[in-house]
């Protein structure tokens, strides 16, 4: 058994009261002696404020400020106590108050000046101060131009000088401006003498403004619209009775389409309606008549005589513009182009003069003339080296007029045009020493199925004509008529074969 304290005891001889515990002690942490020496309180200090100021056991004296300067001080400082007070008047007659009454004490002259809560009022000017008795100021004496411009800071004779200067100025100005006037005079003449002019030179029959006086009449601007859109080309009247020969894709878009207008502008800036007569597609030629009483017609050539050097001129409506002619050489002959089937109804491979007279939209369907006069070509197409339609860079080309007018004449009579057809597609192939036109497929029943071509011949002559390429062989065959028989020269497994066509119709 444990054994009790002796408070325990003593409470329980007491009468058995439970005993009383005190409290547990209280555990701080001990603090840093560096810790204390920062941030504890000064020697000296006990509770949470500083002792009076002082002489503080244990703190070293409070360093006392150096004295102001004494500019500073009288500046700054106090006014001496003997010094008059800003609210007191410095002598007793100031304001006649008595030197010891204060403006604001009830009973004393009030100065407006100085009471803060006097009232505004509105009152004569200041007078200016002056000694009881003095005489009225006169007026003071006057400057002079001296005075007045420069002061009394410059000398006469300073004057004088800047006076010379100046006349000197002007006499070297007025001396140049002499001289320029007479040099100006040099290039006036007050009565000039204008040599007359002479006659006009000489145009002679042949020359291109004879040419252009002759042809540009029977020229026409076509102007279609179909709906919201339009489209301008050229034509040329090739008929008393109104027939107009022009291009396939001029027309195009207005052949099939409802409310569409065809419009015909002649030189003179008449216009009048047009109606489509005939299209040809494979040959891009349509004719179009209007109904006009004796019209310029165009004298129609011959394109079988021309020659590659041979003047000619374009004549049509580039960009709209009606009646413009440019002039120009046959480039080359018998040039087999593929043209865009864009706005037309099939891609027309034409057997074209090339010109390097300039082409332009708007030319197309307009007439190439060469030097007597005479329609040799309808203008069809240029190349260009930018994308989409560019300007003319000297390469245009035209359909030869022995075609268009076999073509225009069909059109006129019966609206339509059949061609000669063989009944192959063929594709440009060269083997470095040979060119030809490769049979790709051959139609069954066509009339080369029935001469025997086969797909892999390669043709290289039809009739007379050399063959280069799949587009010389289109305009080669669309030379003849239905029913012609054309000796066929072609390749076959490396060896040469001819073989007899007889051309059917389209």
């Amino acid at each position: 058994m444990n054994e009790r304290s002796p408070a325990t005891r003593s409470s329980d001889r007491a009468g058995g009261e439970p005993p009383r515990l005190g409290p547990r002690p209280l555990e701080r942490t001990p603090v840093d002696p560096g810790a204390a020496e920062m941030f504890g309180r000064p020697n000296g200090v006990e509770g949470g404020f500083a002792a009076p100021r002082g002489d503080t056991p244990g703190r070293s004296p409070a360093t006392m400020a150096a004295p102001p300067p004494a500019a500073l001080a009288s500046a700054f400082g106090r006014p001496a106590t003997d010094a008059p007070a800003l609210q007191r008047p410095p002598d007793s007659t100031t304001n006649g108050a008595e030197p010891d009454a204060a403006f604001w004490v009830d009973g004393a002259d009030r100065d407006p000046w100085r009471d803060p809560e006097s009232a505004v009022a509105l009152g004569p000017p200041a007078a200016p101060d002056r000694a009881a008795g003095s005489p009225p100021r006169g007026e003071g004496p006057r400057l002079s131009l001296r005075e007045l411009v420069f002061g009394r800071r410059v000398d006469p004779r300073a004057l004088a000088a800047l006076a010379l200067v100046a006349v000197l100025i002007g006499a070297a100005g007025g001396f140049i401006g002499r001289l320029t006037a007479d040099g100006a005079s040099g290039l006036t003449d007050p009565d000039p003498t204008i040599t007359q002019t002479v006659d006009a030179k000489e145009r002679p029959p042949g020359s291109v403004a004879d040419i252009a006086r002759r042809t540009v009449p029977a020229v026409v601007s076509i102007e279609i619209r179909v709906g919201q859109e339009g489209g301008t080309g050229s034509g040329v009247v090739i008929d008393p009775a109104g027939y107009i020969l022009t291009n396939n894709h001029v027309v195009a878009p207005a052949a099939d389409a409802n409310g569409a207008q065809i419009e015909a502008i002649f030189h003179d800036g008449t216009r009048t309606a047009a109606r489509i007569v005939g299209r040809d597609p494979k040959t891009d030629l349509a004719v179009v008549k209007v109904d006009v009483a004796n019209p310029v017609v165009a004298t129609i050539g011959s394109s079988a005589g021309l020659v590659v050097g041979d003047g000619v001129l374009a004549i049509g409506s580039p960009l709209g513009l009606v009646g413009t002619v440019t002039d120009g050489i046959v480039s080359a002959l018998n040039r087999p182009v593929r043209l865009d089937g864009s706005g037309a109804d099939a891609n027309a491979v034409i057997d074209a003069i090339q010109t390097d007279a300039a082409i332009n939209p708007g030319n197309s369907g307009g007439p190439l003339v060469d030097s007597t006069g005479a329609v040799v070509g309808i203008n069809t197409a240029i190349r260009s080296l930018g994308m989409g339609e560019g300007g003319s860079i000297g390469l245009g080309f035209a359909i030869p007029i022995d075609d268009a007018r076999t073509i225009a004449e069909e059109l006129i009579r019966t609206g339509v045009v059949t061609h000669a057809e063989i009944g192959i597609n063929a594709r440009s192939v060269s083997d470095g020493t040979t060119d030809g036109a490769q049979v790709q497929n051959v139609q069954q029943g066509g009339a080369a199925a029935a001469a025997g071509i086969v797909e892999g011949d390669v043709i290289v002559r039809v009739g007379d004509r050399p063959i280069a390429g799949a587009d010389e062989l289109v305009v080669a065959v669309r030379e003849h008529n239905p029913g012609d028989t054309l000796p066929v020269q072609l390749i076959r497994d490396g060896r040469p074969l001819t073989v007899s066509v007889v051309l059917t119709s389209d």
